[in-house]
């Protein structure tokens, strides 16, 4: 210890040692200059004033206008303009206390953290020197040119520049305006790679994502969910769910897996759609959403199913396609490929278009045994108000009809007509007048006389069984299962889930502990 002069006031400073001038004091590995000083040898308490200047080796030094140090505690506190630098970063702030014993600075009040990529400001936090991490509460933000980090609370480490996030928190870029939500998890802020395990969002432009478990590469645009996924279109007004999901932000495309469904919000009646495999891809101007294998449809007034089924949601347009059936109303419809167009400004069914052996099956309304049938190369229908209006069958057409008493019910005829073209309008889903083009042949038959052979038109088969009646329907499996070709170990996601488990086990109870007590 030295000093330019050593003196004493007991009636101001009682038991004080008072030094003035250059003065100098060293403990255990650490020194002390300051202008002015107070020293209580019996209680092994310094107090320093103006221009203190704290050193530990190499590793850290310290600037304030105040210091008090406890040589007992080791336990120095300074105030006043406070600085502090070592070789990855820079704090200040108003109050500190430096607890020698276990190498952590902690600041009650606010304070900012400066290193080469980002700042870091916080109401409150622990900078453990020898993991080099700050422990930061309240208030928290870690900014740099590209991103900003909000939370209230997480560890940033200065030397690998890594945020691990314990609450609340919230990743904005400043680029692009995406930002992510989490309450768990890291961001890499040289990477801008990420991985979040508890109430994960993603917001992008046209997009948001929601999931148990979420990594996102900014720099790739390249995002992977798990579990209870939530992908809200806001442009198509559209939602799609599912357990593992690959978001690929630069080409504008998604696919989803394990128990997918998507959901086109509409104003009155949604309209829900299942397969193994759903594939969105492309620009706003042209977005295709592709469905594969076991896929099936539910709306209140319109169901289907096929093996594979492509929708444009620019047009409206979707078609279906491998043994496609629909149901609408009291209508079975089916064909080789079946089309239907949705008007995208009344959010209604337009139109529809059968291609090759077409055929719809109507079950008679009193007795179940018997069916209206229309038979034809191609189908091509209408829509009013979701319900088939006209239907027009072009090529070979057949059709067979019961013929009931409107007031009693009762069955009255059969007719069978065969016709290069029938025209049917409909009211109700029943079919209320027929025009024929070019009839080659037909029948009016009472019914005692009606031909048991002729009941079925050949290739009739009725398929009310596979018909998803509820939205949860649609996830019954009647088809042989299919598994996509799809991995769900990506290296990338497994590599971040390694890191936060290891940082988990590195947090130990100590730890832990001596942050409550800060």
């Amino acid at each position: 210890m030295s000093s330019e002069i050593s003196t004493s006031d007991e009636e101001k400073y009682p038991g004080a040692t008072i030094l003035i001038g250059n003065v100098k004091v060293a403990h255990e590995g650490a020194t002390l200059d300051c202008k002015r000083a107070l020293l209580y040898r019996e209680k092994n308490i310094f107090k320093a004033i103006g221009e203190v200047v704290i050193e530990q080796g190499d590793s850290i030094i310290q600037y304030s206008d105040f210091a008090n140090y406890n040589a007992n505690t080791k336990i120095a506190k300074s105030w006043g303009n406070v600085e502090v630098n070592d070789k990855e970063m820079k704090l200040t702030t108003d109050t500190l206390y430096f607890k020698r014993k276990e190498q952590l600075l902690f600041y009650p009040t606010k304070g900012t953290i400066k290193d080469t990529k980002n700042t870091l400001k916080s109401n409150r936090g622990t900078y453990f020197l020898r993991d080099k991490k700050f422990t930061a509460k309240t208030n928290v933000s870690v900014v740099n040119p590209d991103n900003k980090l909000d939370s209230n609370h997480l560890d940033y480490y200065t030397n690998t520049k890594l945020a691990y996030i314990y609450g609340p928190s919230t990743v904005y870029n400043f680029k692009d305006s995406t930002k992510i939500y989490a309450e768990r998890g890291f961001f890499d802020t040289n990477t801008d790679i990420s991985y979040f395990v508890k109430n994960a969002k993603l917001f992008l432009k046209e997009k948001t994502v929601e999931a148990d478990s979420l990594y996102y590469d900014k720099k790739k645009g390249f995002a992977s969910a798990n579990n209870k996924i939530r992908v809200v279109d806001t442009l198509q007004n559209m939602v799609i769910k599912g357990n593992y999901a690959e978001i690929f932000e630069l080409q504008d495309s998604l696919f989803i897996i394990k128990k997918p469904v998507a959901i086109s919000i509409l104003e009155k009646d949604s309209l829900y759609m299942h397969g193994d495999t759903i594939l969105m891809t492309g620009k706003k101007d042209n977005r295709i959403v592709r469905t594969y294998h076991n896929v099936k449809i539910f709306k209140e007034n319109l169901q289907g199913k096929c093996d594979s089924m492509h929708t444009s949601q620019t047009t409206g347009l979707t078609k279906m396609f491998k043994n496609p059936i629909l149901w609408s109303g009291k209508s079975q419809i089916t064909g080789d490929s079946i089309q239907f167009l949705t008007n995208k400004e009344t959010e209604q069914l337009d139109s529809l278009k059968v291609i090759q052996n077409g055929f719809i099956i109507q079950k008679d309304s009193v007795d179940p045994t018997n069916f209206n049938q229309i038979k034809g190369r191609n189908i091509y229908g209408k829509f009013l108000n979701n319900d088939l209006k006209n239907l027009l069958v072009k090529g070979n057409a057949e059709s067979l009809y019961y013929n009931r008493n409107e007031e009693t019910q009762k069955l009255e005829t059969i007719t069978k007509e065969i016709a290069s073209d029938i025209e049917f309008t409909l009211e109700n889903n029943e079919i209320v007048e027929t025009k024929y083009f070019k009839k080659s042949e037909g029948k009016t038959f009472p019914p005692s006389e009606f031909p048991e052979e002729d009941k079925k038109f050949r290739g009739f088969l009725w398929r009310e069984d596979e018909q998803p009646k509820t939205k949860d329907d649609i996830f019954i499996k009647d088809d042989k299962k299919f598994t996509p070709n799809i991995s769900e170990k990506n290296p990338a996601v497994e590599k971040a889930k390694a890191r936060l488990e290891k940082e988990k086990k590195r947090r130990t109870k100590a730890t832990v502990r001596e942050e409550e007590e800060e």
